[in-house]
């Protein structure tokens, strides 16, 4: 199978982190949807990266997709629960944690406007979402060993991603002084082979 990425993308590593955490084989295609000559609509009719082509020419998209998939294709590392409760207690962390990189990246592509055509409203509007979903995420990590208790799993991998994110793009956001909680999980987080293996390039 092939992942269409951008190294930058926090989706992207989310689903890198994934493969590697469920010991899935797979080719990297790095193709930036911004490009003119991308071809990543031809594989996404969004223009939307990640993307996951399968062996059978059939693609999957969207990041949340995808985890999914991979989840059931290989029996190592369990990250999603089977369990209903527990399974949308981790859906739940994820649908946070990409809130928060959706917000992040909706200011990031904002600033690349001309100042003028900016709208400080949009974000503000944006930065309050960021700034509640780390608020949210670091009330319920509490003391916990991991987001959703004693296991690591797809709700950490998410978050650790947004993090990762934050610091790439708003290296000015001090959130691990504000939450020194969700500071501490970043931190086990960054010693995973898988992460540190994904850490996304500064651009």
């Amino acid at each position: 199978m092939k992942l269409i990425m951008t190294p930058t993308s926090p989706y992207a590593r989310k689903v890198r982190i994934v493969l590697a955490e469920k010991r899935i084989e797979y080719e990297q295609v790095i193709d930036s949807p911004w490009d003119a000559n991308s071809h990543v609509p031809d594989f996404n009719p969004l223009g939307m990266v990640p993307v996951l082509v399968l062996d059978d020419d059939h693609t999957l998209f969207d990041s949340r997709v995808i985890v999914e998939y991979l989840d059931t294709v290989s029996p190592v590392s369990q990250l999603i629960p089977k369990d209903s409760r527990q399974r949308l207690a981790v859906r739940r962390w994820e649908a946070l944690a990409d809130g928060i990189s959706d917000a992040a990246a909706a200011i990031f592509v904002e600033r690349k406007r001309p100042e003028s055509q900016q709208s400080h409203e949009w974000i503000v509007r944006q930065d309050q979402k960021v700034f509640r979903g780390l608020e949210a995420m670091s009330e319920e990590l509490g003391e916990k060993n991991w987001c959703t208790g004693e296991f690591f799993n797809l709700s950490d991998i998410a978050v650790g991603c947004a993090l990762g994110y934050l610091d790439l793009r708003f290296p000015e956001i001090e959130w691990r002084k504000a939450h020194p909680v969700l500071a501490r999980l970043a931190d086990k987080l960054s010693q995973k082979p898988s992460f540190k293996d994904t850490v996304p390039p500064a651009s």
